[in-house]
């Protein structure tokens, strides 16, 4: 499967490539899916996307048009996709399966430690 990954970073690439095992065809992009980016998707049979990537109606009417069947999210909201267009538009909608709800209060309290010590200050 062709797959367009939107809004890559060096560490997506490390990590999805060393996961991949030349399983899929995977192909980086840095920009951030939306409206006018979503003509790099062509050729492509899926999207991966993450948290500040849009994928409203306009930009799931678009994907369609290409040929995109799945939209994979590597986040665990999805309140950036538009769930109703994607199923008018016949396309799948995947994210993480399970996700530690404690991870997020715990990576809170370590923001709130890291000010109340004055972290970032701290670093050189």
């Amino acid at each position: 499967m062709k797959v367009a990954i939107f809004s890559a970073k060096k560490y997506d690439r490390e990590f999805l490539s060393a996961a991949n095992a030349s399983r899929h065809e995977l192909r980086f992009f840095e920009p951030h899916l939306h409206e006018e980016t979503a003509g790099l998707a062509t050729g492509f049979e899926a999207v991966c996307v993450f948290v500040n990537d849009q994928v409203n109606a306009a930009v799931l009417a678009r994907l369609q048009s290409l040929g995109v069947r799945l939209v994979a999210l590597r986040c665990a909201g999805y309140n950036n996709v538009d769930l109703a267009a994607a199923t008018k538009h016949g396309i799948s909608v995947v994210r993480v399966p399970a996700y530690s709800p404690y991870a997020v209060a715990e990576h809170t309290i370590a923001l709130m430690l890291a000010l109340n010590r004055k972290l970032h200050r701290a670093y050189n």
